[in-house]
């Protein structure tokens, strides 16, 4: 059993470390850019807050209403040319497309519990009609086990989840002929993606599988990522605790044991990617995004979920190599001198430097360390994303911190950082992350809206658009930007009761996931009671802290000026 001492870990938001008093003596930059930037990110009004709500609500019901009218039943909306897009079906090989569509409404089914968190009651009982209506998951579609998830199982258990809370929260989002038809479907699609497990000697989950006829005797690519196969078990552990099933559960602890036996014994880090039939590493990449980012993320959230110590021993083992191997820059991120502190990209068996970019995804990092209670140590990590978006506008794919340029110049619509700045929020209540949030919806509206929607960014040094709308643009993007406004929201008010998935899917805290129905040889489960919801064991940030710069102005202009930003 781990001591308390690992338990301050949860539900941080109220049990946070006092930020460093002192100022380091060095004068690097002028006093009137110093002054600039405190006043720049001062108090924020509470008329512009409450506006901003209504925006960031507008934002998703413009994206919504246009996916409904122009592309409903189809899986997406593309923005530019008002269409509706599923598969691929005539290039099967289009796995950027194929992975994810699957001719099952998707957008419809991504955005459910946005619906309900902004109360809009009466067209959440539609869309749950619909869904009931027209999702039928038997079709002879090829789809990636990781999107599904987290995506559509998901959302399918959250809006369940959401629709049987008798308290309430968000009105009576129950509709009086509701019968559990969300959670059958959740059922049904997670029966559909078994194949994938059981046709695999390691435990790793084959990538993709076919919802009708399941995993081919040869299956084109046997290579999948651990994110990919080791973010499955929050969606995956509420279901069998739903069901009275481990099958669904089992599957996906078992993934994850098996990717935590293939790491280094070196580093004790993991690779990009990994060839599930022989276990042998693919890709040696260590890093904090694309292929490996919800995975430490779900090893964190499973334990806040499920209890199980397990979850998090393989948790503290990876974040410990991950500072020990990957951080580089000054030791403290609010004093000192030095370069800001940034995570790079190493090699798994010998932490050297593998390469010198690092991608959009990386963002999210800050929200598990807000999460883990390093809230410094996000604050820094955070900045940085920020003062990219800042420099371009918007989020580049992937950027070279060696030549300070894109290499991969698109964007998305992806929701990292606007995720880690609600968080951030949520943790310091400074009013700095209330201007970012502001920004990132200005941008968004003047780079990315169409007549029909809002677009990826083909390139953020012209600034051309795509046609493409992804679902998480409604089911993350704009969620986390209206709950970063609207302070008196439920979830908001009660942080700690809830979760959100990797694709921002909001689940209840609740000590009925602590207990399995099933009888088996297991770890033991930590109590809900031993967890810190009411008495923190560390100091709470101090009230006079949340009006000024989380990160002292001196070193938020040093990455300014970095990165060429003119009003730094």
């Amino acid at each position: 059993m781990f001591s308390l001492y690992y338990f301050r870990h949860i539900f941080i938001l109220f049990t946070l470390n006092i930020w460093s008093e002192s100022l380091d003596n060095f004068n690097v930059f002028t006093n009137e850019a110093l002054d600039y930037l405190e006043s720049r990110y001062g108090p924020y009004p509470e008329k512009l807050r409450l506006e901003m709500v209504d925006k960031a609500k507008e934002m998703f019901n413009f994206g919504y209403e246009n996916y409904l009218e122009h592309a409903f039943p189809l899986d997406e909306l593309n923005p530019i040319f008002c269409k509706g897009r599923g598969p691929d079906h005539n290039n099967p090989s289009n796995i950027n497309i194929n992975d994810i569509l699957g001719d099952y409404c998707l957008t419809l089914i991504d955005a459910l519990d946005t619906l309900a968190v902004m109360g809009n009651v009466s067209r959440f009982q539609e869309a749950v009609a619909q869904v009931i209506r027209y999702v039928d998951f038997d079709k002879d579609n090829v789809v990636q086990v990781f999107e599904v998830n987290i995506r559509v199982i998901g959302a399918l258990l959250s809006t369940h989840l959401l629709i049987k809370d008798d308290t309430e929260p968000f009105g009576k989002l129950a509709p009086d002929w509701y019968e559990d038809q969300l959670l059958y479907l959740a059922h049904d699609l997670a029966t559909r993606l078994m194949p994938a497990f059981e046709n695999s000697p390691t435990g790793i989950p084959l990538p993709r599988v076919n919802l009708r006829h399941g995993v081919p005797v040869n299956p084109v690519s046997t290579e999948t990522c651990p994110a990919g196969a080791g973010s499955l078990l929050l969606e995956m552990g509420v279901l069998s605790r739903l069901l009275n099933d481990p099958v669904y559960e089992g599957y996906a602890r078992r993934a994850n044991k098996a990717l935590w036996s293939f790491r280094s014994k070196k580093t004790g880090l993991l690779g990009n990617s990994i060839d599930v039939v022989s276990g042998k590493w693919i890709g040696r990449l260590s890093g904090l995004g694309a292929g490996l980012d919800s995975f430490y993320e779900y090893l964190l959230k499973s334990y806040i979920m499920f209890g199980e110590t397990e979850d998090y021993s393989m948790f503290a083992g990876i974040y410990k190599s991950i500072y020990e191997h990957m951080r580089q820059g000054r030791p403290n991120c609010n004093k000192g001198v030095g370069d800001h502190p940034l995570f790079i990209n190493v090699d798994m068996n010998t932490g050297s430097v593998y390469n010198t970019w690092m991608d959009s995804l990386q963002a999210a990092f800050a929200g598990i360390q807000v999460l883990h209670g390093d809230i410094e140590e996000a604050i820094c990590t955070h900045a940085l994303y920020y003062l990219l978006w800042k420099r371009y506008g918007v989020m580049p794919e992937r950027w070279n911190w060696k030549t300070l340029s894109p290499e991969v110049a698109f964007y998305p619509l992806r929701p990292e950082l606007i995720e880690s700045t609600y968080l951030l929020y949520q943790a310091t209540k400074s009013p700095f992350y209330l201007h970012v949030g502001q920004e990132i919806l200005e941008n968004l509206n003047k780079y990315t809206k169409t007549i029909c929607g809002y677009a990826t960014v083909h390139s953020v040094f012209d600034m051309s658009l795509e046609d493409r709308m992804e679902s998480f643009f409604l089911s993350e993007t704009s969620k986390y930007l209206y709950l970063l406004f609207d302070k008196d929201n439920y979830v908001n008010q009660h942080f700690d009761k809830y979760i959100f998935s990797t694709e921002g899917h909001l689940f209840p805290v609740d000590v009925k996931f602590r207990e399995k129905p099933w009888v088996e040889n297991k770890t033991p489960t930590v109590p809900l009671s031993k967890f810190n919801i009411s008495e923190p064991t560390c100091e709470a940030v101090d009230s006079s802290k949340k009006y000024f710069l989380p990160l002292k102005s001196r070193y938020l202009n040093q990455i300014g000026v970095t990165l060429g930003i003119q009003e730094y």
